[in-house]
């Protein structure tokens, strides 16, 4: 078995959630929404080893929380660059060849602990596994004039996280200049030439963004079925 590396990018702002707080750090059923996010990982049957890469803003709020409630772990801390791809490349040079590293948004902490520890196990066979959906609404492609047209759903998968790759491929993939087509770990791995492959998600395993996801996060983990 390969070591088994996470980069959790949580330096966003939040500002369509209309909240003082980061996002981050919203209140979800007891805990901040970025440490039900860190203990996926931590609550695993193997190690996994913690990257989180946050904003200086952020930064010292976190670390008071950690302190405050005994919440410590082995990590590294580090400051989030000017997009999600800085952010990234930035953990580049903690990972070692030879292992695992997932990525994973920190603002997306409703995920079963066993679908992590299978993404793991898919990517020992894969070196780019990424989790999708099947787009289950009408989808129309709308101009600027009002006009609209039927886009044929099939074609189509929402993407998620954690996108889980090996080392060695991930680290070539970042060493490439940055493209505002990068859009997910996904997209900068395949402009390397590396095949994806693409396994199912879960519908559950929402990024929280607005407050309304905010709402069906707390409904979520206040059911107990994430247990």
């Amino acid at each position: 078995m390969r070591e088994r590396y996470v980069i959790i990018p949580a330096g966003g702002t939040g500002s369509r959630m209309g909240s003082e707080l980061p996002k981050q750090m919203l209140d979800l059923c007891g805990k901040p929404v970025l440490r039900r996010t860190v203990e996926l990982f931590l609550d695993q049957p193997f190690e996994v080893r913690v990257i989180v890469s946050i904003n200086d803003s952020i930064k010292d709020m976190w670390m008071e929380y950690c302190r405050k409630n005994n919440f410590v772990f082995p990590s590294v801390l580090i400051t989030g660059g000017i997009t999600r791809f800085h952010s990234v490349r930035k953990a580049m040079k903690y990972l070692p060849d030879g292992a695992l590293a997932a990525v994973h948004d920190g603002v997306r902490p409703l995920l079963r602990k066993e679908d992590v520890a299978a993404l793991f196990e898919e990517a020992e066979q894969y070196p780019a596994v990424v989790p999708v959906i099947p787009v289950a609404d009408s989808m129309r492609r709308t101009g600027e004039d009002g006009a609209s047209d039927i886009v044929d759903r099939s074609a189509f998968r929402l993407v998620q996280t954690p996108q889980i790759f090996h080392t060695e491929i991930l680290k070539k993939a970042y060493a490439a200049a940055y493209s505002p087509e990068f859009t997910d770990d996904a997209s900068v791995v395949e402009k390397s030439g590396v095949p994806l492959h693409f396994c199912t998600g879960s519908r559950l395993n929402l990024k929280l963004t607005t407050p309304e996801d905010l709402d069906l996060a707390r409904a979520v983990v206040g059911s107990g079925i994430l247990k």
